[in-house]
C-alpha cells in the first residue's frame, strides 16, 4: 500500500456536517461572552477582594499571609485559585542598598501577570475559530485536522477550570477543601453589596469556561467519530484508487512483444 492509498482511506467529510455549522455558531456566541468577562477581569480587577470576602467570613485564607511571607523572607505559598499560577508570570526585582554600616543588601522579588492564562485561550480560541469557518468554507476542514486541535483546547480548557476551582488548605483554621466560595456559595447576603456584582461575574466567567470545556470535548467525539467511521465517499475513493494501482501493476507486468507494424500503400 503506497502513500496515495493511506492518503485516499483517510476520511475527508464530516459524518454530521450540518453539526458542525450549530457549533461554530454556538462556539461565537460563548467564546464572545467568555472574552468579555476574562477582560473584565484582567489583570485583577476582584480576585484579592473575594479572597479578602472569603476570609473575613472564615471561608478561606488571608490575603495578607503573602505580605508577612514577603517580609519575613518565608517561601511564598499562595493558594492555586488565587494565585499567579496559571497566568503567566513576569518578575521585578526591587534592590535594596545597606543604610547602616554593618546591614547586609538585599533583592525582594516580586511577581507580577503580565497575561491573564484565561484571556489568552480565549483569545486563541477566536482565533482558531476563524480559521476553522475559513477552512470549512474551503472544504479542507478535515476531521484528521480537527483532532488535535480540539484535543489541545480540551486540554487547556481543563488546566483553566482545575486552577478555578482548586482547593485553598493552606491556612488551618480556615481550610476550603473545596472550590472557592464565590462558586459554592450564593453571591447574596453575608457577601457585601459591593462585590455581589464581582461574584456573579466569577460565577459567569467559571461557567463560560466549563461551557467551551464541553464543547470543544463535543467537537472531538465527532472528529473521531467521523475518522473510525469512514463515509462512503471516502470508501468510494480509496475502491477507485486500488484499482487503478493494480491496473498499473498489471500492466507493468505485462510482457511487451514486439509487432511488425504495417507500412501504408505508396501514393502514386
Amino acid at each position: 500500500m503506497g502513500i496515495k492509498d493511506c492518503y485516499a482511506g483517510i476520511p475527508r467529510q464530516w459524518k454530521f456536517p450540518k453539526a458542525i455549522l450549530y457549533l461554530f455558531a454556538v462556539e461565537l456566541l460563548i467564546e464572545i461572552a467568555a472574552l468579555a468577562l476574562y477582560g473584565i477581569a484582567q489583570p485583577d480587577l476582584y480576585r484579592t477582594k473575594l479572597w479578602q470576602e472569603g476570609s473575613d467570613h472564615g471561608w478561606n485564607s488571608n490575603p495578607n499571609s503573602i505580605i508577612y511571607d514577603y517580609a519575613n523572607y518565608r517561601p511564598v505559598h499562595t493558594p492555586l485559585p488565587w494565585s499567579q499560577l496559571y497566568v503567566l508570570p513576569h518578575t521585578y526585582f526591587i534592590y535594596a542598598r545597606p543604610q547602616r554600616a554593618g546591614e547586609k543588601e538585599y533583592t525582594l522579588t516580586h511577581r507580577n501577570s503580565i497575561t491573564n492564562f484565561n484571556v489568552v485561550i480565549a483569545v486563541l480560541s477566536l482565533f482558531l475559530l476563524l480559521c476553522k469557518g475559513i477552512m470549512y468554507i474551503c472544504h479542507v476542514f478535515h476531521p484528521i485536522f480537527s483532532t488535535p486541535i480540539h484535543a489541545a483546547l480540551v486540554a487547556l480548557y481543563a488546566v483553566s477550570i482545575h486552577a478555578q476551582a482548586a482547593p485553598d488548605m493552606s491556612d488551618p483554621d480556615h481550610p476550603q477543601p473545596g472550590a472557592p466560595w464565590y462558586i459554592t456559595k450564593s453571591c447574596g447576603p453575608p457577601v457585601r453589596p459591593s462585590l455581589q456584582g464581582y461574584c456573579k461575574q466569577a460565577k459567569g466567567s467559571f461557567a463560560v469556561t466549563i461551557m467551551l470545556c464541553a464543547l470543544f470535548v463535543v467537537y472531538l467525539v465527532l472528529s473521531l467519530y467521523s475518522l473510525l467511521a469512514p463515509t462512503a465517499g471516502a470508501a468510494i475513493r480509496h475502491r477507485k484508487l486500488s484499482t487503478a494501482s493494480s491496473s498499473d501493476l498489471e500492466s507493468q507486468q505485462r510482457p511487451w512483444e514486439m509487432t511488425q507494424v504495417q507500412q501504408p500503400p505508396p501514393t502514386p
